[in-house]
């Protein structure tokens, strides 16, 4: 399925039907009364979540979304019917930004949760509303309220236990295939990943939702490489899970600099719990013990390092992903 987390939609709730002029006409009854009926309410533009959905990809190919207008009012005093409410399914995350995309109309983040963002019209009223002591037959009669339309923009952020973050090429990807179904784009270059990927890890009768975010470079904060778009989509993430290439000389400048560029994003990113993990470490010298001493006196935390290649290692990062997941389930 293919990933899209923006999308702008146009949207317009019905019109309200007109009211009715009508009068009573029966045998025998030489002066009926007025007896038009109201017109129906226009339907509403309702948002809803399905916890089934994971992209707007739809919105991609279907842009324009009108709810049915409201009936007239007929005689006998039969109110017309209500226009039907246009129902419009989004994954949860999904936050609704008006067409300047200045103000948040609505976050969407449980099961089922349900928003109106554009009312349906109010019906007219029938003559038989505007029947007094002095006017008995009133021809008078109101059309209904003119419909609601307007631009949205929709975008996503991602809902998971754990969000992937490193540099490009880091093995952030191919770590995601082997402990998960998931199957994304792997390939020895930089920036193989364009879009989020979501992957579901199984243990202990429970599950976690992993997400692969796009490697991210310095300037991400800014939208270098789109990184302030990756960057929204662990908004929601309950922990991080920071992949680093330790076969890079640098691998600690590397690590500092997505540190930098969390913190710069804010939205208490910075502040969420990080589980550091190194891959790549078949490919120097040093054993994993070491490695993981070196690594703690830099940084000052203990490291899980893991190899994609050899697997080692990487049972004792899913446990940890795990541990760490439930115990924030429990606070």
């Amino acid at each position: 399925m293919k990933f899209l987390d923006q999308a702008k939609i146009y949207v317009a709730s019905g019109k309200g039907g007109k009211g009715c002029v009508s009068f009573r006409r029966e045998k025998y009854i030489e002066y009926g009364g007025p007896n038009g009926g109201n017109g129906g309410s226009g339907g509403n533009v309702v948002f809803t979540t399905d916890p089934n959905l994971n992209t707007l990809i739809d919105f991609r190919y279907h842009q324009h979304f009108k709810a049915k207008k409201g009936e007239d009012g007929k005689g006998k005093n039969q109110t017309g019917a209500d226009g039907q409410d246009l129902v419009i399914k989004v994954p949860p995350g999904t936050e609704i930004y008006d067409e300047d995309k200045k103000v948040l109309l609505a976050d969407l983040t449980t099961k089922d949760q349900k928003t109106i963002l554009a009312y349906g019209g109010k019906g007219g009223l029938g003559n038989s509303h505007f029947k007094s002591s002095t006017n008995q037959a009133p021809r008078k009669f109101t059309n209904g309220e003119e419909l609601e339309e307007k631009w949205l923009w929709l975008s996503l952020k991602l809902f998971a236990d754990v969000g992937i973050v490193g540099k490009p090429n880091a093995g952030k990807s191919t770590l995601l295939s082997k402990i998960s179904r998931a199957q994304p784009k792997i390939a020895d270059y930089p920036f193989t990943t364009l879009h989020p990927v979501l992957g579901v890890i199984k243990k202990f009768d429970q599950e976690i939702i992993i997400a692969d975010i796009p490697g991210l470079i310095e300037g991400a904060h800014e939208g270098k490489g789109l990184g302030d778009q990756f960057l929204a989509h662990i908004e929601k993430c309950k922990i991080l899970l920071h992949i680093i290439d330790c076969s890079e000389k640098n691998f600690i400048d590397n690590y500092n600099v997505i540190r930098n560029e969390i913190t710069k994003y804010g939205k208490n990113l910075v502040e969420k719990k990080e589980l550091i993990a190194f891959s790549k470490f078949d490919l120097i010298p040093e054993d994993k013990k070491k490695l993981s001493e070196i690594i703690e006196k830099k940084i000052g935390k203990r490291p899980y390092v893991f190899s994609n290649i050899s697997n080692d290692g990487i049972e004792d990062l899913v446990m940890a992903l795990f541990k760490q997941c439930l115990s924030n389930d429990d606070k």
